[in-house]
């Protein structure tokens, strides 16, 4: 019986062995213990009580000409989590982007129409801030959080480190 020739190489580079028909690999030397991942809802009462807890979110929802959110799915997707975490005690910073804007900040790619939307389905009052770094304006909004509160940061593509993975 032939073995197929390997198509990730040029044409006769080298020869293989079908995946089945190999002897099965040794075990490690010394095995790790694989933690199963969590989840957020394997974070108990205790874990968030009065903690900040920063959670990026995928709130990069289509905008009409009158700033008005054409499809708000993004949104009610990260609500459940945001609820959880609020349940639990714990103050909510989100961040996000919208849009690709080209200079930084521009008004037509703010969040905050997103925070108004995310506050009416959420039932409660839900700011946005001025900005996504750490600025003293941002450190006071969320130094007043009280627990169970949301806030949501400016669109972090107002810099361009976002999109160069800086």
């Amino acid at each position: 019986r032939r073995r197929p020739l390997d198509r990730r190489t040029p044409a006769a580079a080298s020869l293989v062995a079908p995946a089945w028909s190999q002897p099965p690999r040794a075990a490690p030397a010394t095995r790790t213990a694989l933690k199963a991942k969590k989840s957020v809802e394997d974070l108990a009462a205790a874990d968030l009580k009065g903690k900040t807890v920063l959670i990026r979110c995928d709130l990069n929802v289509p905008l009409n000409s009158a700033m008005k959110i054409t499809d708000e799915t993004r949104i009610t997707a990260s609500i459940p989590t945001i609820e959880y975490l609020c349940k639990k005690g714990a103050k909510v910073v989100a961040c996000s982007h919208l849009g690709r804007p080209k200079d930084g900040p521009e008004e037509k790619f703010s969040l905050k129409p997103v925070a108004k939307r995310m506050g009416e389905l959420m039932k409660k009052k839900i700011k946005c801030a001025p900005d996504c770094k750490a600025t003293p304006a941002v450190k006071s909004l969320v130094a007043a959080m009280a627990e169970g509160d949301v806030l949501i940061l400016e669109n972090t593509r107002f810099y361009k480190g976002e999109t160069k993975n800086d």
